[in-house]
This record gives C-alpha cells, sequence and structure tokens, in this order.
C-alpha cells in the first residue's frame, strides 16, 4: 500500500468525497491517534472540505464531537482526533507528530508545505501511516512531477476521467455543457477534462483577437452603466462597460497618470455625466482599505456619485480579489469559450485596454502575471476581470434543495 496516494481529476469528478471518506477511514484505523485534513486556504477548507465531511458524517450517522474554537472534530467511536487547517501558512504545521493527513486541491498549495507534512508524518502508535491529497490538473507544477511524471518510491496516483460523476450528472444533466460555455478553451480542458497542459507562459489573453473583438460600442441608455476600477496612483485605470444578455461591451476606458480617485471620479462624470438606468461600480477589493486620510477608495466614490446625483447606484466589491487564475480564464471564455461563442467587445477608443489584452504575459514557468515588464500593462484588464468575475462567473454546481454536490 502507498505511503502517499493521489487523486487527479476534473471538477465534479468526486475528489472532495474521496478526500473525505479517506480521512474517515483512517480514524478508524488510527484509532486515538491525531490526523490533519487541509486546503489551501482557510475559505477553501471551511466552504468545500469541512463542508463535504460533515455532510458525509451526518448522512451516515456517524457520532463525532466538532470543537469550533480549536477547530478539531473527535470521533466518538474511537477517541480518534481531526485537526483541520489551512496549509498556506505551512510553517504553523510544524510540532505535530500525525498518524496521516490529506489535503484538498493539492495543486494550490506550495510544495514547501507538502514537505512539511511528510515530515510531520511519524506517529509511532499509528497503525497505517499514510499522507494523500485531491486535486484538479494545474499545468506541469509539483504535484504532476511528484506524483505522475516523475514519482518516487511510494508515491500513487488514481487519475480520474471526465463525465464519471453519474450522481451529479442525474441532477445536473447540463452541467458540463454549461460550463463549455462558460469557459475558455485551454481551461475547459484543463478543468473539465482534466488534462494536464502547459497554461503558464505566453500570453494571458490569449483568446483576444483585434479584428474580432475591437469595433464600434456605442452606449445603451436604458441599461445601466458598469464602472470597473484598479486603484492604482500612476496609472489610475478604470473601464466603463455595459452588459446586454450575457455580452460585456466596453464603452470607454479611463487612464491617469498621477491622479487621485477623487480626480478620477470627476472625469468619469466629465464623460458621463448623468446616466438615468443606474450605475454599479466594481474593482479591486483593495480599494476598501482606508487611506491615510481616513476613507477608503469607495468611500471617495461614494460621496461624489452622491454628491453629483447620479441615481440607483450599486456597489458589486468582494471582500478579497479572485484568484488571478480564474478571473483571467473568465476573460478568455468572454473572449472565445470552449463552444466557440464571443461575447466580449471592446470600443476602438480603449487603446490602452487593447494593449493589455495584446500583450500582457506570465512570468516565465510561473502562473504569475508578469507585471514588472511594462508599469502601464495590466492595470486596465484587471478592472475588466473584476467587472466580468463579478457578473458573469459561473455559480457552483448545487443539487435538490441546495444541497452541495462533490
Amino acid at each position: 500500500m502507498a505511503r502517499f496516494k493521489g487523486f487527479s481529476g476534473p471538477i465534479g469528478s468526486g475528489k472532495s468525497q474521496a478526500l473525505c471518506e479517506e480521512a474517515i477511514k483512517l480514524s478508524y484505523q488510527n484509532a486515538g491517534r491525531v490526523g490533519l485534513l487541509g486546503a489551501p486556504t482557510y475559505p477553501m477548507l471551511r466552504d468545500a472540505t469541512q463542508s463535504a465531511l460533515f455532510e458525509i458524517l451526518e448522512s451516515n450517522k456517524i457520532p463525532y464531537d466538532h470543537n469550533k474554537g480549536e477547530n478539531t472534530v473527535v470521533m466518538r467511536d474511537t477517541r480518534s482526533k481531526m485537526l483541520f487547517r489551512a496549509v498556506d501558512e505551512y510553517e504553523r504545521l510544524r510540532g505535530t507528530n500525525l498518524a496521516w493527513f490529506g489535503v484538498d486541491e493539492l495543486t494550490y498549495c506550495q510544495q514547501e508545505a507538502g514537505v512539511v507534512l511528510e515530515g510531520r508524518l511519524r506517529d509511532p502508535k499509528a497503525k497505517r501511516l499514510c499522507g494523500f491529497g485531491v486535486w484538479t490538473p494545474k499545468g506541469y507544477d509539483w504535484v504532476y512531477r511528484r506524483f505522475l511524471a516523475e514519482p518516487v518510491e511510494g508515491y500513487e496516483a488514481v487519475v480520474a476521467e471526465p463525465f464519471e460523476n453519474r450522481f451529479l450528472l442525474e441532477r445536473v444533466p447540463d452541467f458540463y455543457e454549461r460550463l463549455k460555455r462558460s469557459y475558455d478553451e485551454k481551461y475547459y480542458q484543463q478543468e473539465v477534462l482534466g488534462k494536464y497542459l502547459s497554461i503558464n507562459g505566453g500570453l494571458v489573453y490569449y483568446a483576444f483577437a483585434r479584428a474580432e473583438h475591437v469595433g464600434e460600442v456605442t452606449e445603451d441608455l436604458a441599461l445601466p452603466l458598469l464602472w470597473a476600477l484598479d486603484f492604482n496612483v500612476d496609472p489610475m485605470s478604470s473601464v466603463v462597460a455595459q452588459i446586454a444578455k450575457g455580452e460585456v461591451r466596453v464603452l470607454d476606458e479611463i487612464v491617469m497618470s498621477r491622479a487621485s480617485t477623487e480626480q478620477a471620479c470627476k472625469e468619469f462624470h466629465t464623460r458621463f455625466p448623468r446616466h438615468d438606468a443606474g450605475l454599479c461600480v466594481y474593482g479591486d477589493a483593495t480599494g476598501s482599505r482606508l487611506q491615510t486620510t481616513g476613507t477608503s477608495d469607495y468611500q471617495v466614490i461614494r460621496e461624489f456619485l452622491c454628491r453629483e446625483g447620479y441615481p440607483m447606484v450599486n456597489y458589486k466589491v468582494p471582500k478579497a480579489n479572485p484568484a488571478v487564475r480564474e478571473r483571467t480564464a473568465l476573460v478568455n471564455a468572454k473572449l472565445k469559450s470552449a463552444s466557440g461563442e464571443q461575447q466580449l467587445w471592446v470600443s476602438r477608443k480603449c487603446k490602452e485596454l487593447i494593449k493589455d489584452l495584446e500583450e500582457v504575459s506570465y512570468k516565465s514557468e510561473t502562473g504569475a502575471i508578469d507585471k514588472d515588464k511594462d508599469p502601464r500593462r495590466t492595470h486596465l484588464s484587471d478592472a475588466l476581470g473584476y467587472l466580468i468575475w463579478q457578473e458573469c462567473r459561473p455559480q457552483p454546481p448545487m443539487g435538490e434543495q441546495g444541497l452541495r454536490l462533490l
């Protein structure tokens, strides 16, 4: 039996289910010992991993005690303890002897976290020492090399095929077809088909083509204006768009060197002094932080728009920015989805945004966008990405009565 086990599969292949069932099994095999169930971040641990575990425990009537303060579960039958931990700060994982550990979405974790956890797998009283993880492919990363490309002794992995989760398809028959419309071709192949692709390096917005996506875009007075900002002093950047029947139409861009948020508001007012169909503001989550003046960027915007009498203003600002990988994939999907649909058009006036879409690239052999090569790049495409993420991202699959599907 392998000491370290992996399960690679596309979304909807039952990875979280498998992870939690393995954790429960090892808790029973290692009676009275300590194991760890982890995820890349605490929100992911809370919303996905723990939710799946508790659903399995409840549906199978397995008795347990949950200590929310310590973030642990004790299995009543065996007195085994299960620690819940986010592994993004992996140095905090040191010091505990474990009988087993399991990690959700392992490809989102740093390799160092895996090394630290392996070092914790040393409980001398454990009957079955085991580390395991589940993941969606994320290119030829350290997980791919460790489990599939160059596996060392003691490592084994199962690679799941797409469309095998009949339970999901019985409840949401069009699940994969909807994703084909929402994802761009590369992201669809990786996330839905479970393929290992070299998605890092090269252009970020590879689906953009000036001849296909740039043209005349006119304002529709019956639709709300959508104003998305990336708060950066030089340049202060924002885009103005509208959405009709799922199609994103970028009307204008505002790019100002060495400008404040107040100055950006004044320029927006000059170009769009009134719009009776309403206005919605989007942007970088960091704009909610207080400035040295004691106000946030969004407070400045609120006060300005209120003062100028803009009607029906809404704000769609996340508490934290979406992951770059998901945000850029969604923009590519709007440019051209896996099913061939094009749902993003850019006005010829948006010269800097067009340059972004044509030139922004990844740093070599990484999934990080290169923001150092040209300081004027990335800001407008980031702003557009925040807007598209809020309005167009696919919702997580839900079963009957709102139950989560694994």
